[in-house]
């Protein structure tokens, strides 16, 4: 164990829960929220107090209620009374044809893919300045390239890149800002046929998705054994981003 204190937000599930469990690996002590996933949630706390009692505990927020979110901050780095690494990970995915986009929707998705990460990242660098700690957002590959039917989201992962950037600057030199950016580790939950995703693999030079633990290796990696890159966005697509 290292008492170091990792906020994980939408880590109830998918990616984030994989993150979580990496880091718990490494000795963390982890703060897992969620917003809509509590009972996974609770499953992946249980499953890693199991191995390490106590080192584990959940904080559920709705990341669009901005006002809430120092609150949430606040709580996490009072747990163990200490806060180092913030991975800005919850995200929302859902298509939006430029015909028939709302405000509604576009506010939802920079809402949780851009401005909460910001706004997180504000309340959190008080706290991650005492222990020189970091910032790694989870973004994606569509962010350089937009996603054909999805430009709100890819606009909005694009903002996630810059912001990365910017942040970097900004908090330099006590807190590192770095990104991951997945390609194609976990399909979309709505439904994608097999000639899409043939399509898919058929131009990632790797000829194979990757995984989760792919993903989670990288976002402990720029936050733990890469103290002098900062400002950086690492592509975890198998080469794809190459010819995309």
């Amino acid at each position: 164990m290292n008492n170091k204190v990792v906020l994980i937000t939408g880590a109830g599930r998918r990616l984030g829960a994989r993150i979580a469990s990496s880091f718990h690996h490494r000795g963390f002590h982890v703060v897992l929220h969620y917003r809509s996933s509590e009972s996974e949630a609770k499953a992946v706390a249980a499953e890693l107090n199991a191995i390490r009692p106590d080192t584990v505990r959940l904080c559920g927020a709705d990341l669009l209620d901005t006002p809430k979110l120092h609150s949430l901050i606040e709580e996490a780095a009072s747990v163990w009374g200490r806060l180092d690494v913030l991975v800005n990970n919850a995200s929302s995915f859902y298509p939006t044809p430029l015909d028939t986009v709302t405000e509604k929707q576009w506010d939802e998705l920079l809402g949780s893919n851009l401005k909460a990460s910001f706004f997180l990242a504000q309340a959190a660098a008080p706290h991650l300045r005492r222990h020189l700690g970091s910032i790694v957002n989870v973004g994606d590959i569509h962010a350089e390239r937009g996603l054909k039917g999805y430009p709100v989201y890819s606009i909005a992962k694009a903002g996630l890149n810059a912001m990365t950037r910017c942040l970097a600057k900004e908090l330099a030199p006590d807190i590192r800002v770095n990104g991951v950016a997945p390609g194609a580790v976990l399909w979309p939950e709505h439904d994608m046929d097999e000639s899409k995703r043939a399509e898919i693999l058929s131009r990632i030079p790797l000829q194979r998705t990757g995984t989760p633990e792919d993903v989670a290796r990288a976002v402990v990696f720029l936050a733990e054994e890469a103290p002098y890159v900062t400002g950086q966005i690492l592509a975890v697509d198998g080469g794809r981003s190459l010819f995309t």
